[in-house]
């Protein structure tokens, strides 16, 4: 999966001289909009946090008349992040996920080759592709398999089983845990169980999802 694939593509931007009154009204949606120039090429970025941070040590000395006077005369450009880190949208969804993690940001833009800004994934994108990745929403059952060894055709093996059953696997993921090794298994008939010991398998959990 690409980060093209997930995410919001043609985001809300803003110019550099916009007003911060202005970028907080946009932000009624947008938490986070990338400052573009009139190319579209990435300047910085702007957040509603950066903008209580810049105003929050003034806001004990000012009236609030004064404050909003502040607000519609600072733009973004004073407050935004210049060395914004960016991703391709060629990039894997997995790059973004430890990207933002190493770098400890909660978003993304994704630029083209030329700098232009074509969209923007956050971790909110990241953890819906992580849901739809798991099966979460899909109809049948989530089974747990408890293997004892890893060793070569273990989900090849599961998967005939299930074949034989005629239960169709929509989603499937291995988990290396202090339990051991864990095949969770989203399949479309909710009574595999059975079979599945029969074969010799640990079945440790069945959730039936409607």
């Amino acid at each position: 999966m690409y980060v093209k694939d997930r995410m919001v593509k043609d985001p809300v931007c803003i110019g550099p001289d916009t007003k911060i009154s202005d970028a907080l009204n946009k932000m009624i949606d947008f938490h986070r909009m990338p400052v573009v120039d009139d190319q579209h090429h990435l300047l910085g970025l702007v957040s509603a946090g950066m903008i209580e941070e810049s105003t929050a040590t003034k806001t004990t000395s000012l009236s609030i008349y004064e404050l909003n006077y502040l607000l519609h005369k600072m733009s973004v450009e004073e407050i935004m992040i210049r060395d914004v880190v960016t991703i391709s949208p060629d990039a894997l969804l997995e790059e973004a996920a430890v990207l933002m993690r190493k770098k400890n940001v909660g978003c993304l833009p994704v630029v083209d080759p030329e700098g232009k800004v074509i969209g923007i994934i956050t971790h909110n994108d990241i953890f819906e592709a992580f849901i739809d990745l798991l099966g979460y929403y899909q109809k049948g059952a989530r089974y747990v398999i408890l293997v004892d060894e890893d060793k070569i055709g273990v989900l090849a093996s599961i998967s005939a089983c299930m074949r034989d059953m005629g239960a169709s696997i929509s989603n499937l993921a291995v988990y290396h845990t202090v339990r051991g090794i864990e095949v969770v298994v989203i399949a479309s008939k909710t009574d595999c169980k059975e079979g599945l010991e029969k074969a010799g398998y640990n079945v440790t959990s069945v959730i039936e999802r409607n």
